[in-house]
Formats: C-alpha cells, structure tokens, sequence
C-alpha cells in the first residue's frame, strides 16, 4: 500500500479543490460553447437550405396555378373567370390547411411533464438528503 504524508492543511486542500473544480466547470463550459457553436453553424446552413427550396417550391406553384389559369382560358372560359376561378381554388385550399394547422395546435399540450416530474424527484431527493 502506498501510504504518501500531505503536509497541507485542510484550508489548502479546500482551496485546492476549489480550483481544480472552477478550471473543470470553465473547461466543460468552453467545450459546450465550442460544440453548440459547431452544431448551431450546421443547423444554420440546413435552415437556409429549407428557406431557398421553400422559395423554389412557391415559385414552381405560382408557374402552376398560372398554367392552370393559361389551361381554363384555353378551354374557352374569359381570362378574368378562369383567374378567378383559381385564385378562389387556392384561397380555399389555403384556409383548409390553416384550420387544420391551428386544430393541430391547439390540440398539442407543450408542457414538459417528464422534466417536470424529474426536478419534482430531484427536489425530494435533495430535501431528504438535507434532513
């Protein structure tokens, strides 16, 4: 067995564990920050990514709802009808999924019962561990 002799006094070796602890937290938060600074800069470029194909996808519907219109005219209904006609087309299609996506909304419950429940554990287990 080693048997090593510290001939430091209690108060240096709490000011030891100190700042060993300090330089641990500083280093884990360093490492975070470089890791979630990493992770934010992909998120970022796959977020763009999703603006410019949405940009792409609106554009390719409006060259569609613009050919149906073209089409309605070609089948012998007056330009101002067949716009209307889709536009009115559209708009209701439109309403549909904006109803839908507010049900859908408002049926979806965001509390976060599962963290909840475990800081509640947390809060008993430090209290009993205080008494």
């Amino acid at each position: 067995m080693d048997s090593r002799s510290d001939d430091r006094s209690l108060g240096q070796l709490f000011g030891d564990l100190s700042r060993q602890l300090s330089t641990l937290i500083r280093q884990e938060i360093t490492l975070a920050r470089t890791e979630m600074t990493s992770r934010i800069g992909t998120v970022g470029k796959g977020a763009a990514m999703v603006g410019v194909g949405g940009a792409l996808a609106y554009a390719g519907l409006l060259a569609l709802l613009a050919a149906v219109a073209l089409l309605l005219i070609e089948a012998g209904i007056t330009p101002w009808l067949a716009v209307l006609i889709v536009a009115i087309v559209t708009a209701a299609i439109g309403g549909a999924l904006v109803a839908y996506g507010r049900t859908e909304i408002a049926r979806t419950d965001l509390t976060p019962k599962r963290t909840i429940e475990t800081i509640r554990d947390d809060a008993d287990w430090a209290k009993e561990r205080i008494k």
